[in-house]
């Protein structure tokens, strides 16, 4: 008789959130506030929109399914052959297809506690075995503790950086140190998602990419984040051409949509808005920093387009609350911060009304204890 093997039982499922027109409808709201998912909140790149309305004329053919146009234009973005390129849905297809190539029982992957939540799901469906290191007491990642880890059964290994949800991230100089002691028998996988607002803060940022040919090295981007294309679902993988080949032999065929290849293209070269989007991200960084102090709230400083935040409160509860104002942040007890909440910094009129109602908030939090 068929039956779920016992370590995919053991998997975590994701649980969405609501449409927002469904909360609206629910809650009796007429605006929604979505600070809750790191998106950009200028919208999509305008190039990638209109190369996307141009070719929608073409979807009745299936997409290229190797993504040539695509990875021809990342190569010449990157400076890396398209041998050396993998393209998938979101960075999280090139996750799992790297933890269903090189894990397996007996086997073993490291990563951070309170790092983006997809790492513990592909090594679970790996069915491979957890080896997860602590952070530093300023939420930073520890990098020695990673290499201590490691031992004859570690495979992969996972670094965030910036990391998720806490925003924090070393420098090239902490990279290369770490480097030199890295062995040559396991996989680094190097999750990059926001390394572009990490270089618009003017953070001296390893460029993944440049190393991939000096250890066994995958890094990992994605379109969701600055480039504002997360409903096209569109990342991809830079590494050695036999690690980018294994990975090929995973994928489906034509897993990435026509849309998703053209709008890639063209956001790659929309420069303006990239730069547009890194100010924008600066501003509200500030203004929220200023505001927290106000509040005398601790926050973790960020190099990414999100804030951790301590309120006080239960973490859920204060979601909650938000939630039934119209703002949508999110909550952080899952990870283990049971009083703070993580914030994507939105346009400056959304961080006023996200402040405006954790205000609000807090001040009935602290009156219902009293």
């Amino acid at each position: 008789m068929f039956s779920l093997p016992e370590h995919i039982k053991k998997v975590h499922v994701y649980e969405p959130g609501k449409p927002e027109d469904e909360l609206k409808r629910e809650l009796g709201l007429k605006e929604i506030v979505k600070l809750a998912s790191n998106e950009n909140p200028l919208g999509p790149s305008p190039a990638a929109v209109r190369a996307i309305i141009e070719d929608l004329k073409n979807l009745n053919r299936y997409p290229d399914g190797n993504s040539y146009y695509l990875k021809r234009a990342l190569a010449k973005h990157l400076g890396v052959g398209i041998e050396n390129l993998f393209v998938g849905l979101g960075s999280n297809e090139a996750l799992d297809i790297i933890s269903r190539a090189y894990l397996r029982p007996g086997l073993n992957a490291v990563y951070s506690e309170k790092s983006f939540a997809v790492y513990p799901i592909v090594v679970q469906l790996a069915g491979a075995k957890h080896k997860v290191v602590k952070v530093k007491s300023n939420y930073y990642m520890d990098l020695k503790a990673h290499l201590d880890a490691i031992d004859e059964n570690t495979a992969v290994v996972f670094l965030a950086n910036p990391n998720n949800p806490t925003g924090t991230a070393f420098s090239r100089t902490e990279f290369e140190a770490f480097l030199k002691d890295f062995p040559d028998n396991v996989l680094l996988v190097l999750d990059e998602a926001y390394y572009e607002y990490a270089v618009g803060a003017g953070f001296d940022i390893e460029n993944g990419v440049e190393y991939i040919h000096e250890k066994n090295i995958v890094v990992t981007r994605t379109f969701s984040k600055i480039y504002g294309l997360a409903g096209l679902r569109l990342g991809y993988a830079v590494a050695k051409k036999e690690i980018i080949d294994d990975m090929n032999r995973i994928r489906q065929p034509f897993n990435v949509t026509r849309p998703a290849q053209v709008g890639g293209v063209a956001a790659l070269e929309d420069k303006m808005f990239i730069k547009h989007s890194q100010v924008v991200n600066e501003e509200g960084k500030k203004y929220l920093y200023e505001q927290f102090e106000k509040l005398g709230l601790p926050y973790v400083p960020t190099y990414a387009n999100f804030i951790l935040v301590k309120v006080g409160f239960p973490s859920r509860e204060v979601f909650k609350r938000l939630l039934q104002k119209g703002v949508i942040v999110r909550a952080m007890d899952g990870y283990g911060f049971n009083d703070h909440i993580r914030v994507t910094v939105g346009t400056m009129r959304e961080n006023i009304i996200f402040i405006n109602k954790l205000k609000e908030v807090l001040e009935e939090l602290k009156d219902e204890s009293l």
